[in-house]
C-alpha cells in the first residue's frame, strides 16, 4: 500500500470541542511517560490512550508498515473517540509518520517527539552525549538530520538498544536483567568524559530509576523528552482555543491492541502511570 492510498482513507476532523478528549498512540506502553507528564500539567482534560502492543515492536519494522500502524491508530481515535489533539508518543512513529499527519491535518494540534538532543547539548559543559535509541529511530534520516543540527556543539554519540524496550513492554523496570543489559550495550559507550545521556524511546524513562543506580556516578545527567512534549501539546491545544475549562478532574481512558494480553498491557500501563 503506498502513502497516497493511506492517505486517501483518513477520515476528516469535523467540529473540534473543548469538551473532547486529548489523543496518544504508542507502538505499546512507552507513551504513558508522556502521558504522565500531560496528566500532570492539564490535570481537568481528558485523554485516551491506545497502545498498539499487537504490533509492537514498531522499531524493528520498515518505515512504510509503520506509517500504517500509526494510521490505523489515528484513525481509531478520530472515529471512535473524537479527539481534539494528537502525541504520537513514540519516536519511530514519529519519523516515519508525523510529518505526513500533519500535512493532512494542517490545523490540528498535534505533536510527536524526539530524543531530548537540544536540553543536553544547550547544558554541555564539553563532555560527551549519549543517546539511547531503538536501532530504527538510530537508521532513520530524522534522527539524522537531529545529530547534524548539533554536531559542531558537542560529540553525540547514538547507542543502539535492540530489546530494550521490550524489558518495559513486560513490566522489567529495575533488576538484575537489566545490569546485565547494560553491562553489554550501554558499558561499552561509558567513559570519564560522558557528562549526559538522552533516553531516547518514550519506553526508557521508566528505567530512568536502574540506570540510575546501575551508572553510580553523580557527574551523568539523564535526559528525557516527556515534559517537552506534553508542554507542547499544551502549547497548541490553547493556541487553537480548546483548553478545557471544566472544573474536574479529567478521565483517562487507556486501550490496548493486544491480542491475548490486553487486560495485562492496561494494568501495566495504570501501573506505569502511577510509579
Amino acid at each position: 500500500m503506498d502513502t497516497n492510498t493511506l492517505n486517501l482513507n483518513m477520515p476528516k476532523l469535523d467540529n473540534l470541542d473543548k469538551s473532547m478528549p486529548i489523543g496518544f498512540m504508542d507502538s505499546g506502553v512507552g507513551g504513558i511517560s508522556v502521558l504522565k507528564e500531560a496528566v500532570a500539567i492539564m490535570p481537568n482534560e481528558d485523554f485516551v490512550y491506545i497502545g498498539d502492543s499487537a504490533n509492537a515492536p514498531y522499531g524493528t519494522k520498515d518505515t512504510m508498515t509503520i506509517k500504517e500502524l500509526t494510521y490505523n491508530v489515528v484513525k481509531t481515535l478520530i472515529n471512535r473517540h473524537h479527539i481534539k489533539g494528537l502525541v504520537v508518543a513514540c519516536n519511530t512513529a514519529t519519523s516515519a509518520a508525523v510529518r505526513d499527519l500533519r500535512n493532512l491535518y494542517p490545523n490540528f494540534p498535534l505533536v510527536g517527539i524526539e530524543p531530548a538532543i537540544k536540553p543536553a547539548v544547550l547544558h554541555n559543559h564539553g563532555g560527551e552525549i549519549l543517546v539511547m535509541a531503538t536501532p530504527m529511530t538510530i537508521a532513520q534520516e530524522k534522527f539524522k538530520n537531529l545529530l547534524k543540527l548539533y554536531e559542531n556543539q558537542a560529540v553525540i554519540i547514538p547507542v543502539p538498544c535492540k530489546g530494550l524496550m521490550e524489558f518495559v513492554e513486560a513490566g522489567i523496570v529495575e533488576g538484575p536483567e537489566l545490569d546485565k543489559y547494560f553491562n553489554s550495550t550501554l558499558s561499552p559507550y561509558l567513559n570519564e568524559i560522558t557528562e549526559s545521556i538522552v533516553l531516547g524511546c518514550t519506553h526508557y524513562p521508566f528505567l530512568k530509576k536502574e540506570i540510575i543506580s546501575y551508572l553510580q556516578r553523580d557527574d551523568i545527567t539523564l535526559y528525557d523528552g516527556s515534559l517537552g512534549t506534553a508542554r507542547e501539546i499544551q502549547r497548541r491545544i490553547k493556541e487553537a482555543g480548546l483548553s478545557n475549562d471544566a472544573d474536574h478532574k479529567g478521565n483517562i481512558t487507556i486501550l490496548n491492541t493486544g491480542l491475548n494480553d490486553s487486560e495485562a498491557k492496561i494494568a501495566l500501563c495504570n501501573r506505569l502511570l502511577n510509579l
